[in-house]
């Protein structure tokens, strides 16, 4: 009987494989018609060489299909008293709204999102905002706080910047839960260490500005048929919880959530938006991930104290909007960028104190 985890790789190297024999056969097709027309009377335009090489290029490479972290199947779930914890934590991740929404069965604590709203997949896929080396780096010292936190904080945190409301009891059966299937999801990675495809892609830094402006003009386009044009989401059929979650408003993420940092929000979508999209197969350049990333944290969303975070200003992200900051830059760099100069900055800075 073969290993499950086995399986995977055997699975990922056979698709690598297909994958490399499609870019090799489309590479000589287009070599063969080139011979046959190109040469006679022009007939490929430059648009459709171009359209080729698109198609090439859009192929995952080989390091990127076999080497990202992948979550572990369902059927992994252990039986018993445990895998009843973690099939329950999976459910509350991806239905939070069903149990602690504004008409929650367990209580009243959350605006309505769902944790896999900003979570792909339950916290599964590849890029997407996924769990994969949580249980693996947890408990950390973190800048924000200037404590070292554990999975519970983290949850915490999401319920009261993500979801805009308060955190379940730490003792309580669904937070243990919801920390169980977490720890469960990110097994296989070795502690202390991150996998590759797990978090948040890194985009990479414009030399710009981040425009809101063209950012609207992404989101008109790409973006609006899903979120609707005033940004508020779509309820599914029964009424009761979000198909498309809402970017802003009321009902969102407050200013205190990690996609409230630019730099997080823009490789969020990069490698999942829009529908369909995927990190092999984006359907926004990065310019475009950056500005609707600042057209949709421009809109109105609620705010939250944080006057206790960053105890240490030197600390901060690059990329957090609010000051005091020890370097020289203002809140709108730190906002929008340009954030090259920025990270110069603090890497000098490290550098002195080393």
């Amino acid at each position: 009987m073969i290993d499950p985890h086995d399986e995977k790789k055997l699975i990922k190297t056979v698709t690598s494989l297909i994958t490399l024999l499609m870019l090799v056969i489309l590479t000589l097709i287009s070599i063969v018609f080139w011979m046959i027309f190109g040469s006679k009377n022009d007939s490929f335009s430059e648009l459709e060489i171009q359209e080729i090489a698109t198609v090439a290029v859009s192929i995952p490479s080989m390091d990127e299909s076999t080497d990202l972290w992948t979550a572990p199947s369902i059927s992994e779930i252990p039986e018993g008293e445990q895998g009843e914890l973690i099939k329950y934590g999976k459910d509350l991740v991806a239905k939070t709204t069903e149990y602690f929404g504004p008409n929650g069965s367990v209580a009243h604590l959350s605006n309505g999102l769902n944790c896999q709203n900003c979570h792909l997949d339950a916290g599964t896929k590849v890029w997407g905002n996924n769990y994969g080396s949580v249980a693996a780096t947890y408990p950390k010292m973190r800048g924000r706080s200037g404590q070292v936190e554990g999975v519970f904080k983290r949850i915490s945190d999401c319920f009261e910047r993500s979801l805009n409301g308060t955190a379940p009891d730490s003792n309580s059966r669904e937070m243990k839960a919801m920390a169980a299937y977490i720890k469960w999801v990110g097994k296989a990675v070795v502690k202390g260490q991150k996998a590759k495809g797990s978090g948040i892609f890194n985009i990479a830094f414009l030399d710009r500005p981040a425009d809101p402006k063209q950012g609207k003009e992404v989101y008109d386009a790409k973006c609006a048929v899903c979120h609707q044009a005033d940004g508020q989401g779509q309820l599914n059929d029964v009424g009761n919880n979000y198909t498309y979650p809402p970017l802003w408003g009321k009902l969102s993420y407050n200013k205190g959530a990690g996609l409230y940092r630019l730099s997080r929000f823009a490789g969020y979508v990069k490698a999942n938006m829009p529908l369909g999209a995927s990190y092999n197969a984006p359907q926004l350049t990065d310019e475009e991930a950056w500005d609707v990333a600042a057209y949709v944290n421009t809109q109105d969303r609620p705010s939250l104290d944080l006057s206790k975070d960053w105890p240490d200003i030197s600390k901060k992200k690059i990329d957090h909007p609010f000051g005091p900051y020890v370097d020289p830059y203002s809140e709108s760099q730190h906002k929008f960028g340009p954030f090259t100069e920025i990270q110069s900055f603090y890497d000098e800075l490290k550098k002195s104190k080393s």
